[in-house]
């Protein structure tokens, strides 16, 4: 099966894959049946992991640069002492 997930945002597709979860969860449905819904649902998981990571990177990007900038006006005022 080809990857059908688009490009949701996070919260979109944490719904998602608790619908998928609740509907699988029924145990209602023929094995094709699950197996599609687990794929999507590994699908939507890699793509909610790449979501945090990205912004995990922009966390600390701006963290590191208001540290930066934090560190050059500590150091500028005691320099001026």
């Amino acid at each position: 099966m080809a990857k059908t997930v688009s490009k949701n945002n996070f919260e979109d597709s944490i719904t998602q894959l608790d619908k998928l979860v609740s509907e699988m969860e029924s145990g209602d449905m023929p094995l094709e049946r699950s197996l599609e819904l687990f794929e999507k649902g590994i699908n939507l998981t890699n793509e909610c992991q790449k979501l945090l990571s990205e912004a995990e990177l922009k966390i600390e990007t701006l963290s590191q640069k208001s540290t930066s900038k934090n560190n050059n006006q500590i150091t500028g005022v005691e320099n001026e002492q």
